[in-house]
């Protein structure tokens, strides 16, 4: 007996030296609806707008300088995040359910669309489940129409204000967009005057309060900053004052033409807007907050980013924001409707503070979230980020291209097409015109001057390469109204 007992606390003794368990890292992404990369400060100095945290959080961890959504409209690069698959994979090509106020007269006929994410579709809640994990939902779904397809039954425990529609709704009596009542299935509604994007927040900081011991995934998808522009009070009078005692931009510089008839803002000085990201700013500080707060914060990986660019085109003047330096905003397959914000924070990421300059796109957060979960799983159609974000984690990061195709029309004036990027190379395709346009994103970000005509060589190979890379993914294609025997325009 006493010899097993002193085997006995020798062994709790070994054991007690031991290295604890590793456990499990925490995920937060973060993702906001129509926010441009050059609406925080961390990209473009110049900006209006004011994000001291979300600036703060860049400075703690790793901004990617050309990060991509997966297309220049919500719902396609809500699938891709969901799969980490490209759109055109799950025939979601626009948002749902689309619609074309002139379709009538259009010269050609643009093809229908899948109105819900597949429940046949892994996703990446699904995965995190698997990995044993708490999946948290709250905010903007926008991926299906019918109940049968909303958050709780893609992988999330928890539904918080997912259902069919893509923004606050506006309804005398029974929704008042940002403000309390919502008119959301999915949300009850608070205290009269109530903001959307603070509830969601204190929902968010709820459930990882309650999370306990089990690692949880937070997908946190606020509505923000998607019309309608509902100007927040408490930040509202600053931003008139700070537009009072700037100097005025002549009118005649703040749009110019954009396509055959977009019209796009240049200037960022909508106060309403400036108030919607200054609240917004608020709340990533309380995310942050909450995890330093409940001693999560070493453990916890952010992502935060936007699910297309900035909208600043539309058929008239009134679009809310510009972007910069970047040409036109979303639902153009220019740099301005395609490039976002994209910062990650994250235990042991290597150089906090660095920018990261290598192209990225939405599906790659697919494979990288389950690569550091340590969670089996398919890459699809992204790459992992880990060998960006953590030194020796081993892995090559490699990326030849990216390509776009948006084969609808859309209310910024957008009209369909496709695009490639290789390298410092950029090729647009307009498949209602049968037209490209060739731009050297190096010497020339603000796509300015197109090289189709002088370098058609280059503009061939680049054509070429596209219709390969839509073709294999399974793309869908306009067609040619009256003729019924037209192949796809662009093959």
């Amino acid at each position: 007996m006493r010899c097993f007992l002193v085997i006995l606390l020798l062994s709790v003794a070994f054991y007690s030296c031991q290295s604890p368990v590793e456990k499990k890292p925490n995920f937060v992404f973060i993702l906001v609806d129509d926010l441009g990369w050059a609406d925080i400060g961390a990209n473009w100095g110049e900006t209006f707008y004011e994000t001291p945290h979300i600036d703060a959080l860049a400075a703690r961890g790793v901004r990617f300088s050309q990060a991509y959504a997966a297309h220049p409209v919500c719902s396609p690069t809500r699938a891709a995040l969901m799969t980490g698959k490209h759109p055109n994979r799950v025939n979601i090509t626009d948002w749902i359910p689309g619609f074309d106020r002139d379709a009538d007269s259009r010269p050609i006929e643009t093809p229908a669309i899948s109105h819900k994410l597949a429940l046949e579709e892994v996703t990446l809640a699904e995965k995190f489940q698997e990995g044993g994990y708490h999946t948290y939902f709250v905010g903007k779904w926008h991926l299906g129409e019918e109940e049968t397809y909303w958050p709780e039954s893609q992988g999330f425990d928890v539904n918080i204000g997912g259902w069919s529609v893509g923004a606050p709704q506006l309804k005398p009596g029974t929704a008042n967009g940002y403000f309390s009542p919502y008119g959301n299935p999915r949300l009850k509604d608070g205290p009269e005057g109530e903001y959307l994007t603070d509830r969601l927040t204190e929902e968010s900081v709820r459930l990882m309060r309650e999370a306990g011991d089990k690692p949880f995934l937070l997908y946190l998808s606020y509505y923000t900053v998607h019309t309608p522009i509902q100007a927040v009070p408490r930040h509202h009078d600053r931003f008139q004052q700070k537009l009072a005692e700037q100097s005025q931009v002549p009118e005649e510089d703040r749009y110019q033409p954009e396509g055959v008839d977009g019209i796009t803002r240049l200037i960022q000085d909508n106060t309403g807007y400036a108030s919607m990201v200054a609240a917004m700013d608020e709340n990533i500080g309380r995310i942050m907050g909450a995890l330093k707060e409940l001693g999560l914060e070493e453990n916890t990986w952010v992502i935060f980013t936007s699910d297309n660019g900035g909208l600043s085109t539309l058929f008239s003047e009134g679009a809310p924001t510009a972007n910069g330096p970047l040409r036109a905003g979303k639902g153009w397959c220019y740099e301005g409707g395609i490039r976002v914000p994209l910062l990650v924070y994250g235990p042991g990421l290597t150089g906090p503070g660095r920018v990261v300059d290598e192209p990225v796109v939405s599906m790659d957060y697919f494979t990288t979230m389950l690569s550091l979960a340590g969670i089996p799983h398919e890459a699809h159609d992204g790459n992992s980020l880990v060998p960006l974000l953590v030194k020796n984690a081993g892995g090559n990061w490699e990326r030849e291209e990216l390509f776009w195709h948006y084969p609808h029309y859309h209310g910024s004036a957008w009209r369909p097409g496709s695009a490639l990027r290789k390298g410092k190379w950029k090729l647009i395709y307009y498949y209602e015109s049968e037209s490209r346009e060739l731009f050297d994103l190096e010497a020339d970000p603000r796509e300015s001057t197109d090289l189709s005509s002088r370098m058609p060589d280059l503009a061939n190979s680049m054509q070429h390469r596209l219709f390969e890379r839509l073709n294999e993914s399974g793309a869908k294609f306009p067609i040619k109204k009256g003729d019924a025997t037209a192949l796809p325009i662009g093959l």
